[in-house]
C-alpha cells in the first residue's frame, strides 16, 4: 500500500490529489489542494475548482481536462478533430484552453460510448440547431431505445436459461451427490453429436 507523502500528511491533501503528477497537471500545490470540494460516497472525486471560483469562466489546459475527465490527451485531441468538442481557444504560446463544460461533455461522450453509441451518433446528439436536426436526434434516440430493449429482452431470456440450468444442476447434485453428472454438459454433448 502506498504511503502519503510528507506534504500530503502535513497539509491534509486529498489522497487522489496527493500524487505529484496529478498536482502538476492541475498546477496546484499541496496547500492549495485543501480548497478542493469532495463528493461524499464510495467513489468520491476531487474537483479542480476551488470553493468560490467562478466555474463558468474557468479555462483549463488539455492536461487538466484529460485528468478531470479520465481520458488520455490523444482522446481529447481526437474528439476535437472529430468536432465532438468545440474548438479550444489558444494562448499566445499555442496552448489549448478549454471551458469547464468540456469536462462534462467528454464524460457524456464516454458514457454514450459505453451505452453503444458510435462517435458519429454522439456527434448527432451533441449538434444543436434546426428542427430537422432535432428530428434526426429524436429518431436516433428512438432507434437506440428499440435496440436496447431488444438486447435487454435477449439478456432476460438468457438469464432464464441460466437459472433453469442452475436449477437442474442443484437437483442433480442434491439427488446423486458425488455420483452426479452435470445435466448441462450432458445436454451440450448430446446436441454436438446430432
Amino acid at each position: 500500500m502506498r504511503r502519503q507523502s510528507e506534504a500530503g500528511r502535513r497539509f491534509g491533501c486529498p489522497r487522489w490529489l496527493n500524487h505529484p503528477k496529478r498536482r502538476r497537471a492541475l498546477n496546484v500545490s499541496p496547500e492549495e489542494s485543501l480548497n478542493f470540494p469532495l463528493d461524499s460516497g464510495l467513489s468520491s472525486r476531487v474537483y479542480y475548482y476551488a470553493v468560490g471560483d467562478d466555474m463558468e469562466s474557468a479555462e483549463l489546459k488539455i492536461g487538466q481536462v484529460a485528468t478531470l475527465s479520465e481520458v488520455s490527451l490523444d482522446t481529447l485531441r481526437y474528439y476535437e478533430k472529430r468536432r465532438l468538442l468545440p474548438r479550444a481557444r489558444r494562448t499566445a504560446g499555442g496552448f489549448r484552453l478549454f471551458t469547464s463544460e468540456t469536462v462534462e461533455r467528454v464524460r457524456f461522450i464516454k458514457h454514450a460510448q459505453e451505452l453503444g453509441f458510435s462517435l458519429d451518433e454522439i456527434g448527432q446528439l451533441l449538434s444543436s440547431g434546426s428542427v430537422a436536426q432535432c428530428r434526426k436526434v429524436r429518431d436516433l434516440l428512438r432507434e437506440k431505445l428499440i435496440e436496447m430493449d431488444k438486447r435487454m429482452k435477449a439478456m432476460r431470456a438468457f438469464r432464464r436459461m441460466l437459472a433453469a440450468h442452475l436449477e437442474k444442476c442443484e437437483r442433480e447434485l442434491g439427488a446423486h451427490g458425488q455420483a452426479a453428472q452435470c445435466p448441462v454438459l450432458t445436454i451440450k454433448h448430446a446436441e454436438s453429436n446430432i
